[in-house]
C-alpha cells in the first residue's frame, strides 16, 4: 500500500469516527428523555408520596431532595473533566476515555437509586421499576470505583454516611430522642397554647379539623431544624434578618389590616395563586415545587443530562439551605401568625372576611377570622417570620436566574379557583391562567400569595425574599467551586 493510499484510508477512518462521535452527541437524549430528568420526576413522585404518608413536612423533604441531587452530582462529577464532588472525595476522577454519556447515565442512576432508597424507602419498588426500565439491575450493590455502577453506589453511600449526624435527627440519634426519628431534641415549647394567648408577639398553635368530626392542635414542625448543618452556608444564622414588627408598632397595625383587606377581596386569579403556591393535594412542598419549575426549564431549553444534573443540584441545595436559614429565623423570633394577630387586633370588631368552605365572604367578629385554607390544614404549624415560601422561592428563583443567564421563565398554569379549598363546587370560580414571566416575579408571586391567603404579614414575606436571595449567593459560589470554575 502506498503512503498516499494509507493516508486516504486513515482520513476516511478518522472522518467516519468523527461523524459517529458527532452523531452520538446530536442523538443524546434531551429534555424529558434525558436520564437526569427522569430521576428528577421520580424524586417529585416520591416527595408527593411522602406527603401523603406523613403529612406535609417541608423541612425534611427539602433535605431529602438536596441530598439526593448531591448524590447524583457527586457520581456525575467522576465522569466530568473538572467538577469536584461534595462528599465522594476519596474516589478519583475517571480517565477521559471513560467520560461517556452511558457511564454518566449508569452512575447517576445508581446514585439516585441508592439515595432514594434511603430517604424515601417506602417507595423502593417504584425506584426499582425505573432502574429496570433503564436496563439496570437494582440488585447490583457493587462498590467497585472502576465501574459506573460502583461509583453510583459509592456516591449514595458517601452522602448518607456524611449526613448521618447533621442535626436533622433522621435516625433518632440525638441525645434525648429515644431512637425516634425527627424527635424534637431541643424540647421546644410554645409560650402560648391553642386555648390561651399570653404573648401576642409569639407563635400560637391553632386547632385543625381531623377530618373525622374532631379537632387537634398540631405541635411545631421540626423546631430544631436550625441545628441542621447547612451545605453552602457557614452557619444557619449567617444571613439572619433583623426583628419583625412588634405589637404596638404602626407597621404591624397596617400589615395586619392589609392581610384582612387582601383576604376579603380575593379575585379568582388571587385564589388560584394562593392555591397553586400552597400546592394542594399530592404536595411536593416548596423544594419540590421549585424542582418542578426547574424541570419546566429543562423541557423549555431541551437540556442535556449534564445540564440537568447541575441545575437540579444547584436548585435543591439552595432550597435545603434556605429552609435551614428560614427555620433559624422562625425559631429565633418565635413570631406570631396573622391567625392570632387578627384575632387580637380586631377582637369583637365586625369585619368582612372569607367565612370558610361553602360560606363565601361574610361579616364576622375579628376573633372568628381564618386564613383562606381548608379546615384540615388551616395554617402552617410553626412560627411565622420569615415566610418559608418566600425564603425558598427567593433562593431558588435567584439560582435559576444565575444558572440560565436570564430572568426569563415564561411558564403558565391553568387552574380552577377554589378547587383546593372549597367543599362545594358552586363556590368554584371560572378557570384562570396564571402566568410566570420571570423567575424573580414567580418568587414575588409565591411570597405575596402567602399574605393574600392570610398565612403571613408583609414583613414575613419581604424579609423572607431577601433572606432567600442571600442564601442563593452562597449556593451559587458553592456550586461554582464544585464545578471547578
Amino acid at each position: 500500500m502506498t503512503r498516499l493510499s494509507f493516508a486516504v484510508l486513515l482520513f476516511i477512518a478518522c472522518s467516519t469516527s468523527t461523524l459517529k462521535a458527532q452523531k452520538k452527541v446530536s442523538d443524546e437524549p434531551k429534555g424529558t428523555e434525558n436520564v437526569a430528568y427522569q430521576w428528577g420526576k421520580m424524586a417529585l413522585d416520591a416527595t408527593a408520596s411522602d406527603t401523603e404518608r406523613f403529612k406535609p413536612r417541608p423541612t425534611i423533604t427539602s433535605r431529602y431532595l438536596g441530598l439526593i441531587f448531591t448524590s447524583i452530582f457527586d457520581a456525575w462529577s467522576r465522569y466530568d473533566s473538572s467538577a469536584e464532588p461534595v462528599y465522594l472525595t476519596e474516589i478519583d476522577r475517571r480517565p477521559a476515555n471513560e467520560q461517556t454519556l452511558e457511564n454518566k447515565e449508569i452512575a447517576i442512576s445508581y446514585a439516585a437509586f441508592g439515595a432514594m432508597k434511603e430517604y424515601y424507602y417506602s417507595d423502593t419498588k417504584m425506584f426499582e421499576k425505573l432502574m429496570k426500565k433503564l436496563g439496570l439491575d437494582p440488585k447490583n450493590t457493587s462498590l467497585d470505583p472502576n465501574t459506573p455502577e460502583g461509583i453510583g453506589n459509592l456516591a449514595a453511600k458517601a452522602v448518607i454516611e456524611a449526613r448521618k449526624n447533621d442535626g436533622s435527627n433522621q435516625y433518632g440519634e440525638e441525645k434525648g430522642s429515644n431512637g425516634k426519628p425527627y424527635f424534637d431534641y431541643t424540647n421546644y415549647a410554645p409560650i402560648n397554647t391553642a386555648d390561651e394567648n399570653t404573648d401576642i408577639n409569639r407563635w400560637q398553635p391553632k386547632y385543625f379539623s381531623d377530618g373525622k368530626g374532631g379537632q387537634y392542635a398540631p405541635g411545631c414542625l421540626t423546631p430544631f431544624w436550625q441545628n441542621v448543618k447547612p451545605m453552602t452556608l457557614k452557619t444557619a444564622d449567617q444571613f439572619r434578618p433583623g426583628p419583625p414588627p412588634m405589637v404596638g408598632s404602626e407597621q404591624l397595625k397596617n400589615e395586619v389590616k392589609e392581610v384582612i383587606d387582601l383576604q376579603a377581596n380575593l379575585s379568582d386569579e388571587d385564589k388560584a395563586l394562593v392555591e397553586f403556591m400552597r400546592d394542594g393535594p399530592q404536595s411536593v412542598q416548596q423544594a419540590g415545587h421549585w424542582l418542578k419549575f426547574a424541570q419546566d426549564v429543562s423541557r423549555r431549553d431541551n437540556h442535556t443530562l449534564d445540564e440537568d444534573v447541575k441545575m437540579y443540584f444547584l436548585t435543591e441545595i439552595a432550597a435545603m439551605d434556605a429552609f435551614i436559614a428560614s427555620w433559624d429565623s422562625k425559631m429565633f423570633y418565635d413570631y406570631a401568625r396573622p391567625y392570632a394577630l387578627v384575632h387580637d387586633y380586631y377582637q369583637n370588631q365586625v369585619i368582612k372576611a372569607w367565612g370558610g368552605p361553602g360560606k363565601g365572604v361574610i361579616e364576622m367578629k375579628g376573633q372568628e377570622w381564618r386564613p383562606y385554607s381548608p379546615d384540615v390544614f388551616l395554617c402552617p404549624p410553626f412560627p411565622s417570620y420569615t415566610s418559608g415560601h418566600s425564603t425558598i422561592s427567593g433562593a431558588c428563583a435567584e439560582v435559576l436566574r444565575l444558572f440560565t443567564g436570564s430572568d426569563f421563565f415564561g411558564e403558565k398554569v391553568t387552574l380552577t379557583p377554589g378547587s383546593y379549598t372549597e367543599t362545594d363546587k358552586k363556590f368554584f370560580g371560572k378557570q384562570v391562567t396564571l402566568e410566570f414571566p420571570t423567575f424573580t416575579e414567580t418568587a414575588n408571586m409565591a411570597g405575596i400569595s402567602r399574605v393574600m391567603g392570610g398565612y403571613h404579614i408583609q414583613a414575613d414575606n419581604v424579609a423572607g425574599l431577601e433572606l432567600g436571595r442571600d442564601v442563593a449567593s452562597a449556593a451559587w459560589d458553592f456550586y461554582n467551586d464544585h464545578l471547578g470554575n
